[in-house]
């Protein structure tokens, strides 16, 4: 039986990143979001954790790291919260670089970029 709950709790743990109920929303800006490529799969973040194109996570200049952030595609109003653990994006005119996963969730796999609304979430 004890097995069973150990299971249950680390699936739980390893959710993607949530809205919570209650979570206060705090808009940090507006602009063009582009995904890291997959060969980057395996490297080191600026956090010291490896990139994983199936995770939900991002790369911001200045926002802390494990920041929760939703990144709100605004052409066809689709929203993803993702976690910050990298800086970037260098990309000239980018706002934010998120992962692979989080870009199919937001529909810009296709196009590569797009343009977002980004709120803090605490």
């Amino acid at each position: 039986m004890k097995i069973r709950y150990r299971k249950a709790f680390l699936a739980l743990a390893l959710l993607p990143v949530l809205v919570q109920a209650g979570d206060i929303r705090r808009h940090v800006g507006d602009g063009m979001a582009s995904y890291y490529s997959n060969e980057f799969a395996g490297s080191r973040t600026a956090s010291g954790e490896r990139f994983d194109p199936a995770a939900m996570t991002a790369a911001h200049r200045t926002l802390a790291f494990h920041s929760r952030v939703a990144v709100t595609n605004l052409s066809n109003g689709k929203e993803v919260v993702v976690r910050i653990n990298d800086r970037g994006p260098w990309g000239k005119g980018r706002v934010i670089d998120i992962s692979y996963a989080a870009a199919k969730a937001i529909g810009m796999h296709h196009s590569g970029t797009a343009r977002v609304k980004l709120e803090l979430l605490y």
